[in-house]
């Protein structure tokens, strides 16, 4: 059974930064595709970063240069590095992976205020 656990989320001052982290209890090397995407109170759910299992990666406008996704198969553990963290960047992080079907994480909160 796929598991994924997302950590690392918290409060932030804004121009800080956090780094996400998504553990899978299976192999990532299976997965095609691995993402993270956030959702804010009363919003839709939107993809913020993607990155492939040859290791290509898109981002959402509204995080490119300040955020990277990255992703270690031998830990089985895939990143989120958030930088220049904004107030609209607050939300609810997913950790997403793809193998026939879609597999989702429990979600992190992401809290940025002074």
């Amino acid at each position: 059974q796929v598991q994924l656990v997302e950590s690392g989320g918290g409060l932030v001052q804004p121009g800080g930064s956090l780094r996400l982290s998504c553990a899978a209890s299976v192999s990532m090397f299976r997965f095609k595709n691995m993402g993270w995407y956030r959702q804010a109170p009363g919003k839709q759910r939107e993809l913020v970063a993607r990155i492939t299992s040859g290791d290509i990666t898109n981002y959402a406008d509204s995080v490119k240069g300040r955020f990277t996704i990255s992703r270690d198969n031998a830990k089985n553990t895939m990143y989120l590095q958030m930088n220049s963290l904004k107030p609209e960047d607050t939300a609810v992080y997913y950790c997403n992976a793809n193998f026939i079907q879609d597999y989702w994480g429990q979600g992190t909160q992401v809290t940025v205020s002074s």
